[in-house]
């Protein structure tokens, strides 16, 4: 089914706010998908084949040409470092990356612990601001992290800072504004430019409001 125009997405909020951003555009996409338990969804009318998958493999599956395009957080696309273009800010899903940890705390030590699902961006950060840091890979409930005496430190996702604030935790900077974009494999862009442009187009209109 070469004709399909392949996109990775990933499930959940994204997802959601994603396929609300194409029937603004005008795309005939049943609203009913958004519920669906698929992993492949095809829109036979707009030759539209959604691929859903983790948020942390969207970029993956776009390097390796499995999708032609992909809608992936800014977070992600820092962290992984992937072979693609990123053409549109859709400007959903907004959030940032905070450094956080337990409030009237410093950090101090020769080698501070810093934990998060994010090592490559956060040992970037730090190393920007002249400190040397112990990085910790954790893949979820970070804020744990603190609390336990495991880090003195925590990078991680911010949205509202609820979470945070539940946990006892508090914000110490502001790293980076993250959205989802729109990435593309560079090789199926020359093959499918009129049809991926054409969605740029559409959906950079719906962005600007105009």
């Amino acid at each position: 089914m070469t004709d399909y125009l392949t996109i990775a997405m990933p499930k959940g909020r994204i997802f959601r706010e994603a396929v609300h951003l194409l029937l603004k555009a005008d795309y005939q996409i049943p609203t009913e998908i958004e519920n669906s338990r698929k992993l492949m969804i095809d829109v036979e009318r707009e030759k539209l084949r959604f691929i859903l998958a983790k948020p942390v493999d969207i970029p993956t599956y776009v390097e390796y040409g499995v999708a032609d395009v992909g809608i992936a957080g800014k977070d992600v696309m820092l962290e992984e470092e992937r072979e693609v273009h990123e053409l549109l800010d859709l400007k959903i899903s907004p959030c940032y990356i905070a450094v956080a940890g337990l409030p009237n705390t410093k950090i101090n030590d020769v080698m501070p612990k810093v934990a998060t699902k994010y090592p490559r961006l956060a040992a970037k950060y730090f190393r920007e601001q002249g400190e040397q840091v112990e990085i910790i890979k954790l893949n979820g409930s970070i804020e744990l992290a603190p609390i336990m005496g495991l880090a003195q430190r925590i990078v991680d996702i911010v949205s509202t800072g609820r979470t945070l604030k539940d946990n006892g935790l508090v914000e110490y900077d502001h790293i980076v504004n993250i959205t989802s974009r729109l990435i593309v494999n560079p090789v199926k862009y020359r093959l499918q430019d009129n049809r991926i442009n054409d969605m740029v187009v559409r959906l950079n209109q719906i962005t600007q409001g105009v």
